[in-house]
């Protein structure tokens, strides 16, 4: 099983960046997609959720109406579009995975780091 995440980096207060989460080893479709962060000093919070593709999404307060999360099963890839970025967004930033049946998983990426700065 693998997640792995791209699409990080440095971006000034304002601007945008694209997540990327290629998924690999489980059943990607029927499975929940999240992104997660952790700043530093801080806990691990839930950014996004998405069942399944083109269905329920949900998002912490403090991204809505700024962060997209959308997933492409044919790609097995889950993306997490960052808009109006701010500097209480810097953290570093993980896919997550939870297959759904009576043995269900929890996968989790490496994470990437994204900075916001001027």
């Amino acid at each position: 099983v693998q997640l792995v995440e791209s699409g990080g980096g440095l971006v000034q207060p304002g601007g945008s960046l694209r997540l990327s989460c290629a998924a690999s080893g489980f059943t990607f479709s029927s499975s929940v997609m999240n992104w997660y962060r952790q700043a530093p000093g801080k806990e691990r919070e839930l950014v996004a959720d998405i069942i399944t593709a083109g269905g329920s999404t949900n998002y912490a307060d403090s991204v809505k109406g700024r962060f997209t999360i959308s997933r492409d099963n044919a790609k097995k890839t889950v993306y997490l579009q960052m808009d109006s970025l701010k500097p209480e967004d810097t953290a570093k930033y993980y896919c997550n995975a939870i297959t759904r049946g009576p043995f269900s998983r929890q996968y989790w990426g490496q994470g990437t780091q994204v900075t916001v700065s001027s």
